[in-house]
């Protein structure tokens, strides 16, 4: 996939990108390298997309270049799957880091050598407290910290342990290496954070190579001043940890001095973009997988049907600031159905089938209507669409008494099939349970293909598909996982989970140029909304998630804002 390009020329501007040009001005760079350095230990989210989309977006724009480095420090919760799946949602999105690809794994031995550096000049001690006692010693955001009693061991003592805990002579948990800061600091991360620990596990790359571990704040900044990052983009969260960046680049002989920016990371309504919760989710069975269409995962939004535009899109219309806010799902909903409505064909699905026998229309005869495949793309041209004496129209299309604004098909009245015909209902067939099983009507050989010769009108147009030709499918409609805006906001973000998440229609009927569409090609059921196969289907039985209905509230709210 060709990598995503901006031209600079644009001047699109924020804070990050004002810092660019004045470093490229200023000639403190003359290229600019960024990164995007994700934990191979779950999904990626669309929070992360919105990152993926600044650093190798600005790369690109200032003509640099953006490194994929996974920063693959705890061996315990990551996995190649996780690995595989980043590389795929990275593509997807648009871009490519070429020859560019890199991991933590691939310094452990440059980390490590550093480590012992930082013991010979007096700057790192081997500690012996437990992982409590050292959240003890560290003290309060109102309290300062206090001495380990080990950190004034010898510079030669603390090397001989550092070695013997390398060579696996101590259990999980029984010692670390600490930096030697400064335990009163007012900034808790600076108060001799660890930077090694015992962890006796095979890492995925590594196999069992190492039992000691750099942690994330040690191997990060310097795995970006190995690969000479400029610009080391990261979220709002890490603000409090750049001091620790800068004091571990400042104090190694490190070959490049990276410097770290923040800004505020994504927060949506009606979603969850915490790992750990995601986490559980898959883990409890409270959705199906990691690419559950109702998860935000890079991998439900693209099993969804939710374009890579739409998403790239939409972190441009969000853009770039240094204070955390939360958008409005609706924006990306617009968003999305700002692509779909230019991009997808239009089909025709009944989801919800109705039974109607045309009695004046000829048995065993089959007709081709012209139907348009995207009224809003002059290029997509049209196709054939069977037409025959039995058809079926959405269940909801007809109302045996309708209220006074119901338009739709009732007894006695007048409507239009999309394409076809008018047609006009003169009976009424129900079951033995007095339930609505089938519809008698007629219709008006004059208006093939949906207007009347004499000019009359109707109120409503019905899409319908052909009951001899129609494919059977299942459909499933996805709404928001949770109810609450602010899931989570009152107690267990659990507790919000929408029961109705879900709904699946197992009998739907689609007309014959919906099915056997390849995964990922989205299309419009008419007055339905955006759907897409799914994996699960089959040629014989399709499957069908909507991505999105066709109701647009935000663009609705920002007319009425003006």
């Amino acid at each position: 996939m060709d990598q995503v390009e901006s031209a600079a020329g644009d001047e699109r501007r924020d804070f990050i990108r004002d810092i660019i040009r004045a470093d490229l001005a200023s000639g403190r760079h003359d290229a600019i390298v960024t990164r995007f350095p994700p934990e191979p230990n779950g999904y990626l989210h669309i929070g992360h997309a919105k990152s993926i989309c600044l650093n190798f977006g600005v790369a690109a724009e200032f003509n640099g270049r953006c490194h994929l480095r996974f920063d693959d420090t705890n061996p315990i919760k990551e996995e190649i799957e996780f690995i595989e799946s980043i590389e795929k949602d990275v593509r997807w999105l648009g871009f490519d880091w070429g020859e560019h690809l890199y991991f933590a794994s691939d310094y452990f031995d440059q980390l490590y050598d550093w480590a012992e550096y930082l013991v010979r000049t007096g700057k790192a001690y081997v500690d012996d407290l437990s992982a409590d006692d050292i959240r003890a010693y560290r003290g309060t955001l109102t309290k300062p910290g206090r001495n380990s009693p080990y950190r004034d061991r010898t510079i030669v003592g603390n090397l001989e342990l550092l070695r013997r805990m390398r060579a696996g002579e101590y259990p999980d948990g029984s010692r670390v290496l600490r930096a030697k800061i400064d335990m009163a600091s007012g900034n808790i991360n600076m108060r001799d954070p660890v930077l090694y620990r015992i962890l006796k596990a095979p890492h995925p790359r590594t196999r069992d190579a190492w039992c000691i571990y750099p942690t994330y704040d040690f191997a990060h900044g310097q795995s970006d001043a190995i690969e000479h990052v400029t610009h080391s983009i990261c979220t709002l969260e890490f603000e409090d940890h750049r001091p620790l960046y800068d004091w571990l680049v400042d104090n190694l002989p490190v070959p490049s001095k990276p410097r770290q920016y923040e800004f505020a990371r994504l927060n949506l309504t009606y979603t969850v973009l915490s790992k750990r919760v995601l986490t559980r989710l898959v883990a409890e069975g409270r959705v199906n997988g990691w690419d559950d269409p109702r998860m935000p995962t890079l991998a439900g939004l693209r099993r969804r049907g939710i374009p890579p535009t739409a998403l790239r899109n939409f972190a441009e219309r969000i853009g770039v600031a240094k204070a955390n806010s939360t958008v409005d799902v609706a924006l990306l909903n617009h968003c999305v159905r700002d692509v779909l409505n230019m991009q997808a064909p239009r089909r025709m699905a009944v989801l919800r089938p109705l039974k109607v026998v045309i009695e004046t229309y000829p048995e065993g005869e089959t007709e081709m209507l012209e139907a348009v495949n995207n009224p809003e793309d002059a290029t997509a041209g049209s196709r054939k669409v069977p037409f025959s004496r039995e058809i079926f129209i959405e269940r909801d299309d007809f109302m045996e008494e309708p209220p006074k604004k119901f338009f739709r098909l009732a007894p006695g009245r007048e409507v239009r099939l999309r394409y076809a015909y008018f047609i006009t209902c003169r009976e009424v067939v129900k079951n033995d349970a007095g339930e609505v099983v089938e519809l008698r009507c007629t219709h008006d050989p004059a208006t093939r293909g949906g207007d009347a010769p004499d000019g009359r009108k109707v109120k409503s147009t019905l899409h319908w598909v052909s009951a001899a030709h129609a494919v059977r499918a299942e459909v499933r409609l996805y709404d928001h996982l949770f109810l609450s805006p602010e899931p989570g906001a009152d107690g267990d973000v659990l507790d919000d989970i929408n029961p109705d998440s879900l709904t699946v229609l197992d009998d739907c009927r689609i007309e014959p140029g919906a099915a056997g569409l390849p995964m990922g090609e989205a299309l419009q059921f008419e007055r339905q909304g955006y759907f897409c196969p799914d994996p699960d289907g089959t040629p014989e039985r399709p499957v069908f998630n909507r991505t999105i209905g066709l109701r647009d509230t935000w663009a609705k709210i920002q007319a009425k804002n003006g």
